[in-house]
């Protein structure tokens, strides 16, 4: 009777200790502060910081429940985080950002982590193409309605050379890079560190960088709308921080690390992990050295000086607004979760 009782004691106490917990469990979700996020594109190795965070609970830890939602081009993301209410933060090509924030569109930088400019010309590794000059007379392949194309007549234009002097196949986004990969063109105009990786599997290849030719500007990082920088300030400065922090810890030798994470996180995507370990290498350049006393994304107003100058060269911004207007400032502290990301 009484091995019984206590069988009964013990299972009613154990039940009464996992309700205890899950009732703990509960609260401590509740307490989570939501942030929704738009991302620029299908899993990438520029979202290795987002899915790291998340995997180690960073986020978590910092007292935020964050939701990322895969895109589908960083001009869509920057409308709908700056036209909408359904997203809190926003990651795409800061560019696009400033030329819509020109346009009219309430958007700011918060922290730029990719902070030179990631597009450029892909050709084949063995081909004697060194700069745009030596695009006379070959094929290039870009796509009229993106990101690049405005700058691909003041590309040539370092060379001495313009249009008429090569020819330029115009092709759909998603297919642009597969025609240059099968050898349909001589090269490619796209997101460098993006592609890369992938097309040199098939057609091995070197990059040549619109930024080494004085059309620089931030790349990747995150955005907010001025509302959501008002009513969500703390959250996505949290956010970007813990974010900031995460890279840092990826390139101080985690990068398969942030690899596994995507991959856990997007299965569904069938993911390469050797395309997305590529993917973060080729980025690293980008990212350039933090100024000095500063730590990865926070902005730089010299790079902004820059960018400006870049957009207005080619016509795609006015001169209304002057670089600061173009993000937000002392939100992106990295140093406050030092010691979390060492646990």
């Amino acid at each position: 009777m009484m091995k019984k009782f206590l069988s009964k004691a013990w299972l009613k106490g154990g039940l009464g200790l996992v309700a205890f917990a899950m009732a703990a469990s509960a609260v401590a979700q509740q307490k989570l502060e939501p942030l929704s996020v738009r991302l620029d594109w299908t899993p990438w190795g520029i979202h290795g910081a987002f899915h790291l965070a998340k995997s180690k609970g960073w986020y978590e830890q910092a007292g935020l429940d964050v939701k990322l939602e895969d895109g589908n081009g960083s001009v869509t993301t920057v409308q709908i985080v700056g036209s909408g209410d359904s997203f809190d933060v926003g990651h795409a090509a800061l560019a696009s950002m400033m030329i819509a924030r020109d346009k009219g569109l309430p958007v700011k930088a918060v922290a730029p982590f990719a902070r030179r400019s990631d597009i450029g010309v892909l050709v084949p590794q063995d081909s004697d193409i060194k700069g745009p000059a030596d695009l006379k007379g070959k094929k290039l392949v870009y796509t009229a309605g993106s990101l690049e194309a405005p700058f691909i007549d003041a590309f040539l234009a370092e060379g001495g050379i313009k249009r008429s002097d090569l020819e330029l196949l115009n092709v759909e986004a998603a297919g642009k890079v597969t025609t240059y990969a099968v050898g349909r063109a001589d090269a490619v105009v796209s997101t460098i560190p993006f592609v890369i990786a992938s097309v040199s599997e098939r057609r091995p290849s070197r990059a040549i960088s619109f930024a080494d030719y004085g059309l620089n500007m931030p790349s990747f990082g995150i955005f907010a709308s001025e509302e959501k920088l008002k009513t969500k300030h703390d959250q996505i400065s949290r956010f970007a921080s813990v974010t900031a922090r995460a890279w840092q810890y990826i390139y101080d030798g985690h990068q398969d690390e942030a690899v596994k994470a995507i991959m856990e996180q997007r299965p569904q995507a069938r993911l390469d992990a050797k395309i997305l370990r590529g993917q973060i290498d080729a980025l690293y350049e980008y990212f350039g050295k933090p100024a000095k006393g500063e730590r990865i994304g926070v902005p730089v107003p010299a790079d902004w000086d820059e960018a400006v100058k870049t957009l207005r060269s080619v016509d795609v911004i006015s001169d209304k607004l002057q670089a600061a207007d173009f993000y937000a400032t002392d939100l992106v502290h990295p140093e406050k979760y030092d010691e979390m990301v060492a646990k």
